[in-house]
């Protein structure tokens, strides 16, 4: 008579066995962050030791105490103008990312398009955006929309021009198999330009986060009464040194948490990509 055959427990996702990869991808993260994290507080606790020993005025160089104290204390005002630039840059950098990518399939799309319009892509990045912001609020008015107009421009060049790189990283393999079985032009895109172009496009939209931001402090300077880029402006004029470097810090936080939200979404969308970068740099740090 034959034995029953034994029933082998399988791991489960919520009790990992040590060794799995999901730890190692921590121990990955824990390797990445703790080196940056270790210099930042590096140079916080030089920050408030110069502080403390040269006694500085505040006015000049506030201490990193003194600036968390003024978050605390001012944190209605800069919660309020705080909102109103994320609400500037969410806007800005949707229309850059619509703007970035749509340019950058037209002009992979044929090479007459690509050699009429690519030059002037580039063109648009030698003119200072700082000098046509005061144009385009004579234009537009002292709205939302300058502001808008101004974060796009500043973010999508990055967006398009890696877009582009993507495209044209297809592999040709690829792309002649299926003109062999017949695939169309919209098929051939759906089904390996675009995905092959992610990790590019990716690329370009981190760039256009942290850009977005910069570009919504220009717009804010140049013509409006609210947002933490006036909040800025409003405390330089007041030599408020401490709440200035608070203002700053917030927005900073801005430009992280866009920064961060657009790898999330990297990681959900293209996950395989982030696991061969996880298994590249394990493999490297191992080799070494």
């Amino acid at each position: 008579m034959e034995a029953a055959p034994q029933r082998v427990a399988l791991p489960t996702r919520e009790t990992p066995p040590p060794g799995t990869p999901i730890s190692v991808r921590l121990r990955a993260r824990l390797r990445r962050f703790a080196p940056p994290l270790t210099f930042a507080l590096l140079v916080l606790g030089i920050w408030q030791l110069y502080c403390t020993v040269s006694s500085i005025p505040e006015s000049s160089l506030p201490a990193p105490t003194e600036i968390f104290s003024a978050l605390i204390t001012e944190r209605a005002l800069l919660a309020e103008n705080a909102w109103v630039t994320i609400q500037e840059i969410a806007i800005g950098y949707l229309a850059a990312i619509i703007l970035g990518v749509g340019l950058a399939v037209l002009i992979c799309s044929s090479k007459m398009i690509e050699r009429a319009v690519y030059p002037w892509l580039v063109v648009s990045q030698m003119v200072p955006i700082v000098a046509i912001a005061p144009i385009i609020v004579i234009w537009t008015g002292f709205d939302l929309r300058p502001k808008i107009i101004v974060i796009a421009l500043v973010s999508f060049f990055p967006i398009a021009v890696n877009t582009i790189d993507g495209l044209k990283a297809t592999d040709p393999e690829m792309t002649n198999l299926l003109k062999t079985f017949g695939a169309k032009r919209w098929a051939r895109f759906k089904t390996a330009q675009f995905p092959a172009a992610l990790p590019f496009i990716f690329s370009g939209l981190r760039i256009g986060a942290a850009l977005s931001v910069i570009g919504a402090v220009f717009a804010e300077w140049v013509g409006s009464s609210e947002g933490l880029g006036y909040l800025i402006l409003t405390f330089n004029n007041q030599t408020s040194t401490t709440e200035m470097f608070a203002a700053v810090i917030v927005l900073a936080f801005i430009g992280l948490a866009l920064f961060a939200l657009v790898g999330l979404l990297q990681r959900l969308t293209i996950p395989w990509y982030e696991d061969a970068r996880f298994d590249d740099a394990d493999g490297h740090e191992g080799g070494s």
